[in-house]
């Protein structure tokens, strides 16, 4: 059988590459997998985690936050090592089938977690499941990131490249078309079914991902691996300049996913904090997350042909400018989340004073307000009562030791809810969630003016030759930002695994370091000379003999 060959280099078209549909179908259910499963992440480590006789074995907010900076981390540092393997051995489309199938291999290990323990299973705890899994979904998520994104660049030529930032744009819809559905979907599978079904699903959706991006391999444009030519070119004049010069801009980019990236820790547990009670619906707090893909996805079309357009008419609106813009927004978006955490800290003092007093009068019904709040899905502030009431296990009405009455305060401040022994509920005169979705809107937009931008302005500022690895040096700005949250929790984290950073200082902090980035970031767009590069495009013969396995 005579093997079928690939095109290796973009035809000269104004049309839009018939690959491109089975890339952005892809990227849809590759983000809804990805995002799913980080959407739950923080609330399942910090409510839901136990050990594997069922016992609590809860993280603190400080460690988690920690463990999901890392995690994300480890997932935008791993497109390094995608990069090269893409661009130096196998190629784009082998590396991106290839890792997909480590991510999927992540998920499983992930529901793993929530089967009865036996067999496979039973060989380690809970916790060791989820390191596995969220290894693997680091390994396979981020060696695929960079190749995608340049993938998409590498179907077009000179001749359409006039419809790179439409598709950069709609690239970018895609991933949040996958991502607001997951961040509606998953929290509830998790409050319905449990650990398995919340992340076996993204799980699923990441195969579908996989199948559909192998049905499009007769579409695509295929760059062939440059093997040690990659070495050589990568680090030769042009190619150190290029990184040198984009390695200024990647620094303060990374400054913002510091920020960004808090939607997924922080802003969780901030909403925890407030009346979710939104629009008639009680929003659980990590479902909140969903209205950025929302907004995304009426945003990215709003920019493209409205905002962009008339802000053109006025002054040139270059990418640097776009990323500037972006910056300053972000310095707003997270004041109004600092404000918004002053007002939590207003309201617990107001309802430490109801707590105190009913503390002191015996008027505490430790047993209903623990089913109050585990009904409110505050398991760890639950158990954290529990433990301060002396209550015995299997007979909360006992007592087995005296109660720590200032753990129980603490306990009972932070859930909000107290009952007495009549069945008279006391809750929390909470903020509204309607200061975190304003900060939403704000850094939703700045999203758009930074992410996407730097997506596309990585892929024209690069080398034929360094496509990926440009690309994944871009995404590596993702990973140090998440280093520097996961740095800032560990250092300033007490004994009891608690950070001393704490209410609106924790916000007042990033927001201060976002503003000083900003203002340095003016200087930096001043100074830098922009040159584009696209894939040179094939004339004649659309078929020749490179053919990447199956």
């Amino acid at each position: 059988m005579t093997a079928i060959q690939y095109r290796t280099a973009p035809i000269p078209s104004t049309a839009m590459p018939k690959g491109i549909p089975y890339i952005v179908g892809n990227e849809a259910a590759e983000r809804f997998s990805f995002y799913g499963m980080k959407t739950i992440l923080m609330v399942f480590m910090t409510q839901f985690l136990l050990t594997s006789a069922g016992t609590p074995a809860y993280m603190t907010e400080t460690e988690a936050r920690e463990w999901v900076a890392w995690f994300v981390a480890s997932a935008y540092f791993f497109p390094v090592i995608g990069a090269i393997i893409a661009d130096a051995v196998l190629g784009k489309y082998r590396t991106i089938l290839l890792l997909s199938w480590l991510y999927c291999a992540g998920h499983l290990a992930l529901a793993m977690m929530d089967l009865p323990p036996k067999g496979l299973q039973a060989t380690m705890e809970p916790k060791s499941w989820l390191m596995a899994g969220l290894f693997l979904i680091a390994l396979g998520s981020g060696g695929i990131k960079p190749c995608v994104s340049a993938h998409v660049g590498d179907q077009f030529g000179e001749t359409n490249k006039h419809l790179l930032t439409r598709v950069f744009g709609w690239f970018y819809f895609s991933i949040n078309f996958g991502s607001f559905f997951s961040t509606l979907l998953t929290p509830w599978l998790l409050d319905r079914y449990g650990a398995g079904w919340a992340f076996g699903v993204p799980g699923i959706l990441m195969a579908i991902a996989t199948v559909v991006f192998w049905m499009g391999r007769h579409k695509f444009v295929h760059i062939p691996a440059r093997g040690m030519g990659f070495v050589r070119e990568t680090f030769s004049g042009e190619g150190l300049v290029t990184i040198r010069k984009l390695a200024l801009i990647y620094a303060f980019v990374a400054i913002f996913w510091a920020l960004y990236d808090q939607t997924g820790g922080a802003w969780i547990m901030q909403a925890q904090q407030m009346d979710r009670n939104f629009l008639g619906v009680e929003w659980m707090e990590s479902q909140v997350q969903a209205i950025n893909p929302l907004l995304i996805l009426i945003f990215i079309p709003l920019a493209s042909y409205v905002v962009f357009p008339l802000v053109g008419r006025v002054f040139t609106l270059t990418p640097i400018r776009k990323i500037g813009i972006g910056f300053f927004l972000t310095v707003a978006a997270f004041s109004i989340s600092a404000t918004a955490e002053e007002r939590i800290a207003a309201s617990q003092a107001q309802f430490r004073v109801t707590v105190d007093a009913a503390i002191a009068r015996g008027e505490v019904d430790v047993a209903r307000t623990v089913a109050a709040l585990q009904d409110e899905r505050l398991n760890a502030v639950a158990a954290a009562l529990v433990a301060a009431s002396g209550m015995r296990e299997g007979a909360p009405a006992e007592q087995k030791a005296a109660p720590d009455t200032a753990a129980m305060a603490k306990a009972l401040t932070e859930g909000g809810i107290v009952v007495s022994a009549s069945g008279a509920v006391e809750r929390a005169a909470r903020p509204t969630i309607a200061w975190q979705l304003l900060a939403y809107v704000v850094i939703t937009a700045a999203e758009v003016l930074v992410s996407i931008t730097c997506l596309e302005f990585s892929y024209t500022q690069a080398p034929p030759q360094m496509k990926s690895f440009i690309m994944s040096l871009y995404l590596l700005s993702v990973s140090a930002g998440n280093v520097i949250i996961a740095l800032v929790n560990r250092f300033t984290k007490d004994a009891e695994g608690n950070s001393t950073l704490v209410g609106a200082d924790y916000y007042w902090f990033f927001t201060a370091m976002m503003a000083v980035a900003a203002v340095l970031f003016i200087v930096v767009g001043l100074l830098y000379r922009p040159r584009d590069y696209m894939q040179a495009e094939q004339a004649a013969d659309p078929h020749p003999p490179s053919r990447p396995p199956e």
